[in-house]
Order: structure tokens, then sequence, then C-alpha cells
């Protein structure tokens, strides 16, 4: 009995010191990990300042050019709307590719040319935000006939339904 108390002992500190091992083992390659990813990161920093500061040497650049035939309140003018078409496009170019219009197969269909040919835009979402991308159904031609109600045209009585009596549906 002794002899297995003994190797119980051996069993448990080896656990313990494989567990240790793959302790330090796992912090050490999580610690290489994270100091790249620090590098990484403070590079693309850096490039973004310094595109900025060469954004800014453009802007400048084209402004002075501009202000040599013109007045430099017109030159500042132009170059701010040069920029701030830029931004739009740049803004346009990042959305998700879902939110701008298909001009794949749907586009070919007849509902597709009566839509532009009517000039109203097709919804692309119902107004309450779901966002799931499906269109209301097309809007009947003709209003649906609602049992109970005269034709127009026809007077109250003459429908063969008298209005004294109660109406039940079954």
């Amino acid at each position: 009995m002794e002899r297995l108390d003994h190797l119980e002992h051996l069993d448990r500190q080896l656990v313990d010191e494989l567990a240790q091992v793959a302790r330090e083992t796992v912090r050490d390659e999580l610690r290489e990990q994270t100091r790249k990813q620090r590098r990484t990161a403070m590079l693309y920093a850096a490039s973004g300042a310094v595109a900025l500061y060469a954004g800014a040497a453009l802007a400048l650049a084209v402004g002075l050019a501009l202000a040599l035939g013109l007045p430099d309140w017109a030159a500042a003018l132009i170059t701010a709307v040069i920029l701030a078409a830029v931004a739009y496009a740049l803004r346009g170019a990042a959305r998700p590719s879902a939110a701008r219009p298909a001009a794949g197969p749907e586009a070919a269909t007849p509902a597709a040319a009566d839509r532009a040919a009517g000039g109203a835009a097709p919804v692309a979402a119902p107004p309450s935000g779901s966002g799931l991308g499906t269109p209301y159904p097309p809007k009947p031609p003709v209003a649906p006939e609602v049992p109970g109600t005269p034709e127009p045209g026809v007077a109250p009585g003459q429908d063969g339904i008298d209005p004294e009596q109660p109406h039940h549906r079954a």
C-alpha cells in the first residue's frame, strides 16, 4: 500500500508540473503575439498620421495653385468643394454592397421597367425599420370587394340585405 501512495504522489507532482509548464508556454506565446500586434497597430497609426499630413499638403498645394489665377477666397472654396467630393465618394465606397441598388437580373424584368418608367422608386424595406430588404407586394389595380357593402351606385336596401336585420358571420 505504501508503494501505491508514493506513486500517487508522483503522479500528482507530474500533473502539476506539466500544467505549470503548459501555462508558462501559453503565457509566453500570448505575450509574443501581443507584442507583434502592438507593433502592427503602431505602424498603422503612424501610417494614418503621415497620410493625413500628406492629404493636408496636397490640399494646400491645390489651393495655392488655384490662388495664382483666382482670388484667395475662391481658391479656398474650390479646394473645399474638391475635398468634400472626395469625402463623399469615399463614404459611398465604404458602404456595404447590400445598400447599393442592384443592377442584376431584377433590372431586366418588366416590373422593374414599369417602376422605372413610372418614376416611383422601389421600396427596399418597410417603414418599421426591420431592414430585411424585402419590398412591399405590388398594389392591386382594383380595390378588393368587402362582403356586405353595397356596390357603388346601388341604393341601400336594393342589394337584397335588410339593414335592420343583424348580420352574423359564420
